[in-house]
């Protein structure tokens, strides 16, 4: 920190009455030294920060930041005011206001020195020593960590103090709203993992960790905080969330891969909570623990997922960037399938050729709002390569693959690559970061690197592959794909039809499941989609609703067969399995994965099978039994799913009846944790 903030950069009698005023006479200071170029524009940055949230802390501090175009190189003020300022802290004006100039593209080495100062913050000697100090050299060497806080508080206290026995004693008290610590010694301690954010990412975050930390200590618990800042961030070990009791958020920003902490006790706070009251959310998360509360994913993990976490290999990588970019290309796949479908069914099927809306639309007619619905869901239909390319990127490389995924995304639509131009223009363009990040670059460069060097070098080398060197050999795979599918019929059909539905019941929402369902909706992601791709997106959707439907049957039908917790599951999975929701029969397979996942994929196979040979038709990539209406051979479609899921249902039943007959009937009820009396019935558990 020795170049971020001198002695010309302090002001122990700073007069300003306002945050306002403060900030421009700190500000005034930098501009003098050439730090930044712009007094107004800066300020304007400064303001728009404090407006998204007050930068006051408790204990009279104020910390005024920003990223700052107008910046050249980040840059410390600090000013003392006898009077205070009102930066919004809850106890009272700040008489300690930081005022932290950030470049916009201000490199991690900077960022981690001014996170530490936040941390420093939260000391005590610190911020006394800096309230004694009475030279700004003095006061800019402690700020620069070259004077210790405790030689820089005695030089300003010259007569010692004793310290009374009762005040030291209290000095070693616990925080004021943190919990006694465990009588019994011999107990584990609570564990609770952590994660902080804020908008900017320099200050609060680091300061709430430090806070976090403190009174995690003070608490006798173990907390391991996890700073999602601006320098980038490093996952916790899964292991040691694993081994969490409890988790707490303080954010004022979403929290990156969120899911990673579903499960546990949570606290949810906003980040000023986090430095304030620390101790307090120790003590509710602890509370929850103690409740068994718990938060839930947005969906269960399945058998595969879990199976391949603990790995590191290329393999496994390779598998969770895919799933990245096709994760975020669902959503887009859904809205603009569902809006095509909605569109033909109030237009009728040519309303693929009516003029844009731009240049006629009725509001009395149908065809009018068809073909508004219809070009709409068109346009969304648009960004599903370059969601797909971009996301992939963004899965290897983080914020950076962003630029060259969507570049090459938008060249493989170009060029008529198709979706498998996607997936090559997003592995692509996450390695060509990749590579450049580890390129060692001159400290006069990196401020420019993140926003000017990696999106235009690796643009130019995606574009260079797409266009020149690859893209024509994609552009014929995908030509040689779509003609192929074009002319499946008879038995071709029905086996595709098969081998779909195995996949859409092998994972239940995982990553075979998922490598189906791109595959269908990458068919019917045109203006105009072939008979075949409409087929094949049928017996998909119809393959993906057997598992939960068949489950939701086997427990209607035989009910002691299963734990009253899967009985319960089984009422949910009816909705589930109408909505081609696959993920509904997860509880079931995750508790008897040998009897569950096999019979689904019968059941599944069956299903996908006899849909291509009704010759079943689909627009629409989702909606379950909601899109009927707008299916080919509606009642046939509903007996192939029918006959899957009377399929699936009986298998599961006997497999189950089997494992429960013979003598040894009634110990392998008891070795499921099932009793008569959690059947419901004092009959024997065996059916």
């Amino acid at each position: 920190m020795s170049e971020m903030i001198t002695a010309d950069l302090v002001d122990l009698d700073l007069s300003a009455e306002t945050k306002e005023a403060a900030a421009r006479a700190l500000a005034e200071r930098m501009v003098a030294l050439g730090r930044v170029t712009d007094l107004d524009g800066f300020l304007a940055d400064v303001a728009a920060r404090e407006a998204q949230m007050p930068t006051g802390l408790d204990g009279g501090i104020g910390i005024p930041h920003c990223r700052s175009a107008h910046v050249t190189e980040p840059t410390l003020a600090f000013g003392r005011s006898a009077a205070g300022v009102d930066f919004g802290a809850p106890d009272g004006p700040a008489d300690l206001i930081f005022l932290i100039a950030a470049p916009a593209g201000a490199d991690d080495a900077h960022l981690t020195i001014l996170s530490s100062l936040a941390r420093q913050l939260m000391n005590e000697e610190f911020t006394a020593a800096l309230r004694a100090v009475d030279d700004a050299a003095t006061a800019a060497a402690l700020i620069r960590g070259e004077k210790p806080a405790e030689e820089a508080l005695g030089a300003a206290q010259a007569p010692a103090e004793d310290v009374p026995a009762e005040d030291a004693s209290a000095e070693d008290a616990p925080a004021e709203g943190a919990p006694a610590p465990a009588a019994n010694e011999d107990r584990p301690p609570f564990r609770i993992v952590a994660v902080t954010s804020c908008p900017t990412g320099i200050a609060h975050t680091y300061m709430a960790a430090e806070s976090l930390e403190k009174a995690g200590r003070e608490a006798g618990v173990e907390l391991v905080v996890e700073t999602q800042g601006s320098a980038g961030f490093t996952r916790l070990d899964p292991a040691v969330i694993a081994a969490a009791d409890g988790v707490v958020f303080a954010h004022d920003v979403p929290v990156r891969d969120k899911d990673r902490f579903a499960g546990k006790p949570t606290v949810d706070v906003g980040v000023k909570a986090g430095i304030n009251r620390p101790g307090e959310l120790i003590n509710e998360v602890r509370e929850k623990a103690a409740r068994g509360e718990v938060t839930s994913g947005s969906a269960p993990d399945t058998p595969v997922d879990r199976s391949g976490e603990s790995g590191e290999g290329y393999g496994t990588k390779l598998r969770k960037w895919l799933m990245s970019g096709v994760s975020y290309m669902v959503p887009f796949v859904a809205a603009g399938g569902l809006l095509i479908a909605l569109g033909f069914a109030i237009g009728g099927y040519q309303i693929n050729k009516a003029p844009s809306v731009m240049d006629h639309f009725v509001w009395t007619q149908a065809d009018s709002w068809g073909a508004l619905l219809f070009q709409i869901g068109n346009v969304a239909f648009g960004f599903l390569v370059p969601v797909l390319a971009g996301y992939i990127a963004y899965g290897m490389a983080d914020r950076p693959g962003l630029v060259p995924g969507f570049v090459g995304g938008a060249i493989s639509l170009t060029i008529n690559a198709g979706f498998l131009g996607g997936l090559a223009a997003g592995l692509i363009a996450g390695g060509v970061v990749m590579a450049i990040q580890r390129v060692r670059i001159p400290a006069a460069l990196r401020g420019i690197m993140p926003v000017v060097v990696i999106p235009l070098i690796s643009s130019a080398v995606v574009g260079f592959l797409m266009f020149v060197v690859i893209g024509k050999p994609i552009a014929s795979a995908q030509k040689g794909m779509t003609d192929w599918l074009s002319g499946l019929s008879g038995a071709n059909a029905v086996l595709l039809g098969a081998l779909l539905g195995l996949m859409m019941c092998f994972d239940l929402g995982g990553p075979v499941n998922k490598v189906a369902y791109a595959f269908a909706t990458a068919g019917i992601a045109v203006a105009e989609p072939s008979d075949s791709a409409m087929k094949i997106m049928a017996a998909v959707m119809a393959a993906g609703m057997v598992p939960p439907l068949a489950m939701a049957l086997a427990t209607t039908v035989r009910g002691r067969l299963f734990t009253r917790t899967e009985r319960e599951n089984g009422k949910a999975a009816w909705v589930l399995g109408i909505s081609f929701i696959s993920e509904g029969a997860i509880p079931f397979a995750a508790a008897d994965p040998l009897r569950v996942i096999p019979s689904s994929m019968v059941g599944g196979a069956i299903t996908g099978a006899l849909s291509m040979a009704f010759g079943a038709t689909l627009r629409a990539p989702h909606g379950g039994v909601f899109v009927v209406p707008l299916i080919g051979n509606p009642f046939l479609y509903l007996v192939a799913i029918a006959a899957g899921v009377a399929v699936t249902a009986t298998l599961v039943v006997v497999l189950k009846g089997l494992r429960k007959q013979g003598p040894q009937g009634a110990g392998a009820g008891a070795a499921d944790g099932r009793t008569a009396a959690d059947a419901g019935t004092k009959e024997p558990v065996a059916a």
